[in-house]
């Protein structure tokens, strides 16, 4: 059997629904509610990756940054 919402089931079995159609109903909802928890966990993934990806392209930045005036004071001694 299915994950199925029973408040949602209840509700509509009271408000006239066949059972079969009550059951596929709440059976459906619960679906849609488990792909949307998933989907919010992998947005927060993905924004916890960018922002790995930020730090990185910013100690690559500031390394090259680095890299560059060492080579610029070795031009400079050498000229």
């Amino acid at each position: 059997m299915a994950l199925m919402l029973s408040k949602t089931y209840d509700a509509l079995i009271a408000a006239g629904a066949p059972e079969d159609k009550a059951r596929e109903a709440a059976e459906e909802i619960a679906s849609y509610r488990n792909r949307r928890n998933r989907m919010e966990t992998d947005v927060t993934v993905i924004k916890e990756q960018i922002t790995e990806i930020r730090q990185n392209m910013a100690t690559t930045l500031w390394v090259m940054l680095q890299t560059w005036h060492c080579l610029a004071a070795l031009r400079r001694s050498f000229a």
